[in-house]
């Protein structure tokens, strides 16, 4: 790092957002032979942000998550009024992090000249300078984790409580994904339940719409659901929320400039029709640290077009047809094994689970938004 005459720090890489994607790309350069000079802009502690991040994991990513793991499933199921699904994967695990530990083992990673600055970034110029209150730094290149706003267009969000429950749940080894027997008037509603013991839940009110609902709705949501297990809560450790944009996010004017690459969710990371994304996250992060080592910063993380145009299908029929989601999700579900349905949400299927998915569907409502979507992508 070095001073300018103008009194502005000279850095290679500037990584704006201490998230996911923020802080496995800051870990992964410290990590190099010769690292670039490298300022990661974060504000808050990982204990301040601490949610729960979860995946399928593959055998070799849970030896590398173990520190960060909060519980991992064999099984997991899809449960809807007359239906009940139950999917065991070989390949992969289902496993859930606490963000907080994930975050804090890529922080103890970083070694000089990978820092970390727990700062708020107040202004970034179409020529890469930051401004941090009265400090500035020129980057050579900028990559910007920040989630874009969520108030418009399709959505995922939730409200969870991880709690302490006076009865035990049945069968804790078994991690419900969604279950649908909840309101849905307002959207498709499910309840998300991963059970880290027989008592020790996180529990989360989900919904896929256009209108995030006042907190307490997802509350009333949870405690009639635990009514219906009869099941009492004892302790509730913490409350999560969260919103996941289930679209293709804008193209920044920072980036229009070619100074600023968007990475994580920002870039379009998150899958647009379940709102995974964490092994997406890595694997970019893994393969921009590689570009930028071989002196390419402004490699630009890209998605499947096959998949964001079968995913916009997919979010177009859940908008025009919400009658049929629940009935959507639970032959997907059907259609699958265990090891098929986890690629399939982690958006690497192959071909024959696509025709096992595309021969579940119900046919007109994917036709007709078949060509809808291709006529917009067009235009």
């Amino acid at each position: 790092m070095s001073n300018s005459s103008d009194h502005t720090l000279d850095i290679d890489i500037a990584i704006i957002g201490g998230g996911s994607a923020g802080m496995t790309l800051a870990k992964k350069l410290s990590a190099q032979e010769q690292p670039p000079v490298t300022v990661v802009f974060e504000p808050k502690t990982p204990h301040q942000r601490d949610c729960c991040w979860s995946l399928w994991a593959t055998d070799k990513q849970q030896r590398q998550l173990a520190q960060a793991t909060k519980g991992s499933w064999q099984q997991w199921r899809l449960i809807c009024d007359d239906t009940e699904v139950v999917l065991s994967g070989q390949d992969y695990t289902y496993t859930c992090l606490s963000s907080a530990a994930f975050l804090e083992n890529c922080e103890d990673s970083l070694a000089d000249p990978v820092t970390l600055e727990r700062v708020n970034v107040d202004q970034i110029s179409d020529e890469g300078v930051i401004d941090v209150g009265d400090l500035h730094y020129r980057a050579g290149h900028v990559f910007d984790s920040r989630p874009h706003s969520s108030d418009v267009g399709l959505k995922q969000h939730f409200l969870g409580w991880e709690v302490i429950t006076q009865q035990p749940i049945t069968e804790p080894e078994i991690a419900t994904l969604m279950d649908f027997r909840v309101d849905q008037s307002k959207g498709l509603h499910f309840i998300y339940v991963l059970p880290f013991s027989a008592t020790h839940l996180l529990i989360e009110s989900t919904m896929i719409s256009f209108n995030i609902e006042e907190k307490n709705w997802y509350r009333q949501a949870i405690e009639q659901w635990l009514e219906h297990q009869h099941m009492e809560v004892k302790e509730c450790l913490r409350e999560e929320v969260g919103v996941i944009p289930m679209q293709t996010p804008p193209v920044s004017d920072h980036e229009k400039a070619k100074t600023t690459t968007a990475i994580g969710a920002a870039s379009g990371a998150v899958r647009l029709s379940s709102g995974y994304a964490f092994s997406t996250i890595q694997a970019q992060m893994t393969t921009l640290a590689e570009n930028i080592s071989a002196g390419n910063p402004s490699y630009k993380p890209q998605q499947s077009r096959f998949l964001n145009f079968m995913d916009k299908i997919f979010n177009a029929v859940l908008i025009s047809r919400s009658d049929l989601a629940v009935t959507i999700f639970m032959r997907t579900a059907k259609a699958l094994n265990g090891d098929e349905f986890s690629r399939f949400m982690l958006g690497s299927a192959g071909v024959l689970a696509w025709i096992k998915v595309v021969l579940a569907m119900p046919k007109r409502p994917f036709i007709r938004q078949f060509f809808s979507v291709l006529r917009n992508d067009k235009s």
